[in-house]
């Protein structure tokens, strides 16, 4: 009886255990948090002279926040859109991104995944190590002056992502 017993609570435990990988607990990024990260992006870039897109996408890479300045060109919502995107999935700037496509011949089709756009400008919002999120950026003269942006709206909101 004893043996059945053991047996039997064994088996609750492992039930137990399973059930309980099963459902994970995800940090997300409030609605709030998401337009201010596209606003203070947005003001950056303006104040530096560009006119940009700003597109903030949760871990799934659905759109979460945009802001597009005034006098933004129309391409630059999907650039920002596809950036954020592409940093979301790839959990990784897509800066770093384009350049190991480019320098390392394995990674050559990263550039051929439908939604990816190898420019830089996209940057992944982590709290601790998990990504979040992504922003992405599109309209200044160059990738490495939307990342600018974006980094500095991200420590700009550095003490709300804890």
């Amino acid at each position: 009886m004893h043996r059945v017993l053991a047996i039997a609570l064994l088996s609750l435990s492992a039930n137990a255990v399973q059930a309980a990988d099963a459902v994970r607990t995800e940090k997300n990024m409030s609605l709030s948090l998401a337009n201010e990260i596209a606003a203070q992006t947005v003001a950056t870039c303006t104040a530096n002279g560009y006119a940009v897109t700003a597109t903030v996408v949760d871990r799934a890479g659905t759109v979460r926040a945009v802001q597009r300045a005034d006098n933004a060109g129309p391409h630059t919502l999907e650039a920002s859109r596809l950036k954020a995107y592409t940093s979301a999935s790839a959990k990784n700037s897509t800066g770093a991104i384009m350049e190991a496509s480019q320098k390392n011949p394995a990674a050559a089709n990263l550039a051929q995944i439908p939604g990816y756009l190898l420019l830089a400008g996209g940057l992944p919002i982590k709290v601790g190590n998990e990504v979040i999120g992504a922003v992405g950026v599109g309209g200044a003269p160059g990738g490495h002056l939307d990342e600018q942006c974006a980094q500095s709206a991200l420590t700009k909101v550095a003490g709300q992502l804890q």
